[in-house]
Parts: C-alpha cells; structure tokens; sequence
C-alpha cells in the first residue's frame, strides 16, 4: 500500500481495527503527511551519479528520475516516495536497437504523463549521416505504459530534422491545449560574430567563437512533428557590456573552450508568465551555471532576468560545488513546494555529476533556488 492511500484513511474504518494496527496506520499517515505534502529536507547531493537529471511525479504516487549517465546507449532510472531516498530502477530505455534510428550520445532524457500513457522525450545521434557530421544529434520520443518502463521508439526517425544537431528536449503543455518543443541548437559549426569573438581574437586565444542556443517551436499533438518554423528565443549577449555577457561568457574568458553555450532549457508557466530557465558555459566545467529569462507568450520574446545568475558554482563563499546546471523543477505532492534538480560537482565525488535538489520558488515575478551554501 502506498502513503498516499493511507492519507485518505477512514476514522471509521480505524475503529474495528486492533490498536496495534490503527497505531501502524497512524505512523505511517504521518510519514505520509510529511511525503505527500509541504517542504522535506534533502541532504544533497544525492547518492546519483547523473547529469542533466529530470524529475517526474507520477500519478501512481511515486518520484521518476531520469538522466544521462555513463551507460552510453540507453537511460537507466530511479524511484523514490519522498525526493531524499532513491532506489534504482535500472534501465528504462535501449536504444541503437534494430530499426532504431538511434546511434550513440544518449543524452538529456525528459518523461510526460500523458492519458495514461509516458512519453520519452531525449537526444541522441542519429543513424542517418551521409555527410559524415562528427555531431549529428537528434530529439526522439519514445513511449511506455509505465513510468519504470521499458520505453520504445514512436517513430523510427526524430521528430523533425531542423537541418542543424539538436539537444537538451523540453515539453510545455499549455492551458490552450498547444504543446511546445523547447531544444538548443549545438555549438558545432555554428560561429557567431560578436564583441566577446573579436575580444578572443585580439587576446590569440581563439579565432573564431561557436555558439548554442534556445530556440521554440510548436509540437504536434501526436509528436510526429512541428508545427511552423523554429524560433530563437535566447542566445549568449553580442555585447560585452550586455549585464548578462560577464557569467555567460566565462568558458570563453577562462579559456575553456571557443564556445559560448546556451542549453538544457526548461520552462514554467506562472501567473500568465513563462519562465524559461537555461544553463550556460561548459557542462564539463566549472563555471556552468543557471539563469532565466521570462515572456508573456510562449514562444517569445523573452527577457533575461537581472536576477541571472540564479544558480552558480559557490566556491567563492568557502563551498566546494561547482558546474551546477542543467535543471528540471518539481513539486510536492501538495503542490506548495517547488524544487529545483539539477547536476553538479563536489571536491568529494570529484569529475562525476552528481544529483541535486534544492527548493526554489517564483515570488513576485523573481525566481529563486536555495543552493547549497
């Protein structure tokens, strides 16, 4: 029996009930208060060696996470009651199967209920590659009766091929009934002219400066496809004097890398308003941190928030985390609690990611995570 068939226990039931057990059904309705409503604390980071981790509350009353971790042609997955004990699923998701259009680079997986149904949404490289890219990446959608899975192709190609690799998938369901692709165009072949590549080039650390961004476009009920042209909706500042290029642009002036990335986007609606939250810099290095950026429409325009960074590596106040980012939200089950998941790296689990999850909340326009200090 699950807590949350104890929440709705009958008194009158209780009653012809030997008292051991109504004192069994009482402890256990309030663990179940504690699971199934308000704030719980989570000693972070999490026992979880993943990166880009994404959490589903599902209706039969259990936590979903799903990530990309090192089994490189598939998704494994994790099941929890209360967002601080996790156990293992194991793999939900194979993929370079027979007819699969799927090759390698698994990456970024995001799970919807939908009627009954769960859909997979995720990015990896595809099979189809007669020009011989070195990134091909794709977004796919597989489907499953179940949460833990197994999951299987929808369709034997991507979702629609935008002529460019393509990562990081995220789904809104909006109240209209509409559904939006969220995604990040890659780095690769993709130079940007701006102050900060001309910046690169004067100081002969780089000769040219690639960039992702975050582009929009409307989805297809079936998910067979898109709907009209993708939209770019964030990409990293042109000018160096932009309030947002300083955080955005530090795989660049650390010299990390000659790319500015802009990635692993998810959305939420608020109040008329869309928060669309981002990652940016180099996911393997410690400067990758969060923002967001808001509009009143969900395909844009949008705004970065003055608030950005929201989320950031905090050695500078005598912590050890760093490379925080690529986040995903989740609630209590009470619905009065946001939480924010997210990867990131401590001097103690060293290289790996490591799972995340702090409480944030969205106050008079403002979004805020309680990162670890």
């Amino acid at each position: 029996m699950h807590f949350r068939y104890l929440c709705s226990t009958h008194t009158s039931v209780m009653k012809f009930l030997p008292l051991k057990k109504i004192l069994l059904i009482q402890v256990a309705a309030c663990i179940c208060l504690s699971a199934c409503s308000g704030r719980v604390t989570i000693k972070n980071p999490l026992d979880i060696r993943m990166g880009d981790p994404y959490v589903l509350l599902a209706s039969d009353g259990y936590y979903y996470m799903y990530g990309t971790t090192d089994q490189n042609n598939g998704y494994d997955a994790y099941r929890s009651e209360n967002l601080t004990d996790w156990e293992r699923i194991g793999r939900v998701y194979e993929g370079r199967t027979d007819g699969s259009w799927t090759e390698s680079c698994f990456w970024a997986p995001e799970v919807y209920e939908r009627d009954g149904r769960y859909y997979m949404f995720f990015s990896s490289n595809w099979n189809h590659n007669p020009e011989g890219e070195l990134e091909n990446f794709r977004i796919g959608v597989a489907v499953s009766d179940s949460p833990a899975g197994p999951f299987k192709d929808l369709y034997d190609r991507p979702i629609f091929d935008p002529g460019y690799p393509i990562i990081d998938a995220d789904v809104l369901f909006d109240d209209n009934g509409k559904c939006y692709l969220y995604y990040s165009r890659c780095c690769y072949k993709h130079p940007v002219e701006s102050e900060i590549s001309k910046w690169a080039r004067d100081k002969g650390m780089y000769d040219e400066i690639e960039e992702s961004w975050v582009y929009g476009v409307e989805l297809r009920p079936d998910f067979s496809g898109v709907i009209g042209e993708p939209v770019a909706l964030l990409c990293p500042p042109s000018s160096m004097s932009d309030a947002q290029s300083e955080w955005e642009s530090r795989s660049v002036t650390c010299g990390e890398a000659n790319r500015r990335w802009t990635e692993g986007s998810y959305i939420i609606k608020k109040d008329g308003t869309y928060y669309l939250m981002y990652s940016a810099n180099f996911f393997g290095g410690e400067n990758y941190a969060i923002g967001y950026a808001t509009s009143l429409s969900p395909l844009g325009p949008f705004t970065k928030s003055s608030d950005n960074p929201v989320l950031q590596k905090n050695t500078a106040e005598g912590g050890d985390v760093t490379g925080v980012g690529h986040n995903s939200v989740t609630y209590s089950r009470d619905g009065s609690t946001m939480y924010c998941v997210y990867h990131g790296r401590t001097q103690k689990t060293g290289p790996d990611r490591v799972v995340f999850i702090s409480p944030m909340e969205i106050k008079s326009g403002h979004l805020r995570i309680e990162g670890e200090k």
